[in-house]
């Protein structure tokens, strides 16, 4: 028999078989022992019986005792982050850039809330601005790695 007359005969079983009936139910079938899970013990919780005081916090134990929760904080260390590196300097040109990006559309928004009269150069200056802006601040970026990066740049996107 070749491998391909096996398969054949495999398919022709199983749409031969397709519309019979299962011969045992699987709900009949016992629930293995490993799947079964330890029931949780049930807990119970104590209220205290008694009102806080006025000025006491409502919601503290009243078992604990407040020396044991002055030694918690007191062994529990507080992250404090290290101060943050100053931002970069930027030259001229930068600033520059970035005032021309948000100067231009800030001075048109402002001239069409206050319904002043703009005239074309304005308008003009404002739209070049932005636009300029835009373009210095992307031909500023440079596409290679930084230059102080050393032998192993890592991955370069």
């Amino acid at each position: 028999m070749t491998p391909q007359s096996d398969e054949d005969e495999v398919w022709r079983q199983i749409v031969a078989s397709f519309n019979d009936t299962v011969e045992h139910d699987p709900a009949d079938q016992p629930w293995p022992d490993s799947e079964n899970v330890p029931a949780e013990p049930t807990r119970r919780v104590v209220k205290p019986s008694e009102e806080p005081e006025p000025g006491e916090d409502p919601y503290k134990d009243p078992y604990q005792d407040s020396a044991d929760d002055e030694n918690e904080e007191e062994e529990e260390g507080h992250f404090e982050p290290p101060p943050p590196p100053p931002l970069p300097k930027l030259d001229l040109p930068t600033k520059l850039a970035w005032v021309a990006l948000f100067g231009g559309p800030a001075y048109l928004l402002v001239a069409a809330m206050a319904s002043w009269h703009m005239e074309g150069w304005a308008l003009f200056t404002a739209v070049a601005a932005f636009i300029g802006g835009f373009v210095a601040l992307v031909v500023r970026m440079g596409d290679g790695p930084p230059n102080d990066s050393g032998w192993d740049d890592g991955a370069v996107l």
